[in-house]
């Protein structure tokens, strides 16, 4: 018996961006296991320093 795979759900139009509330187009998976959702703006405006932390950076469907 293999242990089931943790995945995270799809983004939904329910979800929205932890900065401005607008709708979510991103998930970056923090190192710690914790999780930011950013819309599309704010996901370009901080890419430089989610790269550096080594983020998983997810991309919603569109």
């Amino acid at each position: 018996m293999q242990p089931g795979t943790l995945t995270r759900p799809e983004l939904t139009l329910a979800d929205r961006c932890d900065r401005c509330g607008a709708a979510a187009k991103v998930r970056a998976v923090l190192p710690s296991g914790g999780e930011l959702l950013f819309c599309g703006h704010h996901a370009r405006a901080h890419a430089d320093k989610l790269r550096e932390l080594e983020v998983d950076v997810q991309q919603g469907a569109e």
